[in-house]
């Protein structure tokens, strides 16, 4: 018969390079913690000890860490996008805030496009129960929600373009967005005005993908960071004139 034992550590190898690729693919995501050993095992269909060779060879590649009593989790490989000297510079310093929503309204206009051209009807199944939720959440009036949601959709859109590396950049992007390195998403959708054009400006994303118009898809990111940054170089300048007045006060107080 020309059939070959399989060894247990082609097996492993094979475990490996299915995990990789779920990281690459962002199908797992970084933090996201992995079944138990005996779950992954029978996953698998393999014994316990090919599992933790496998497991042992991602870890000593960086993809996954392990943590005593609580599993493995997949790394944060993201973090080492930006040093932690850059970030701080990100969060003190306006001009990085303009050149990151610059750099969003390119990428992300080039992601919506593709995702109106390539997104499948998963993609856009996927797209659709988000904006249905940012929908409820905005019923609601819940803000936080509505934010949390916003980072959600935008996500989903990069994912629907189908580019690995594309993908990947942007979720380190959103990554330091969601840690308020570069503006307070609650802030921007504290106020009812702006949550009400935040969500038609979200809704004419969403037809555009359905509609699979990569033009108007585009062009409704663009219009919506051109929004954001107007919110934001507008709210930086309240913050700048409050500040001022503050010292006239304290100034004629002294007199």
């Amino acid at each position: 018969m020309p059939f070959e034992k399989i060894e247990p550590e082609k097996a492993a190898s094979a475990i490996v390079l299915q995990i990789e690729r779920l990281v690459l693919r962002g199908v797992l995501r970084p933090g996201e913690r992995l079944p138990s050993e005996r779950n992954l095992a029978i996953k698998f269909d393999v014994s316990r000890p090919t599992l933790r060779d496998a497991l042992a060879k991602l870890e000593a590649r960086g993809l996954i860490v392990t943590r005593r009593n609580s599993g493995a989790f997949i790394a944060q490989v993201l973090g080492s996008a930006f040093s932690k000297p850059l970030i701080k510079l990100f969060s003190t310093h306006d001009e990085a805030l303009l050149d990151y929503l610059s750099f969003r309204r390119d990428l992300e206009g080039m992601a919506a496009a593709r995702a109106a051209e390539f997104a499948n009807d998963t993609d856009r199944k996927v797209i659709q129960s988000i904006f249905k939720r940012m929908e409820l959440a905005h019923e609601k009036s819940s803000p936080d929600d509505e934010a949390a949601i916003d980072a959600e959709f935008h996500l989903a859109i990069v994912e629907a373009a189908h580019n690995v590396v594309l993908l990947h950049m942007m979720r380190s992007m959103f990554d330091l967005l969601q840690a308020g390195v570069f503006y307070n998403r609650q802030l921007l959708f504290g106020k009812r005005s702006n949550r009400s054009m935040l969500l038609d400006q979200h809704r004419a994303i969403f037809d555009a993908i359905m509609a699979q118009d990569p033009g108007a898809a585009r062009a409704a990111i663009e219009a919506h960071l051109a929004f954001i940054e107007e919110c934001m170089v507008q709210q930086n300048r309240n913050i700048r004139d409050e500040d001022v007045a503050q010292q006239r006060l304290a100034h004629e107080k002294a007199r």
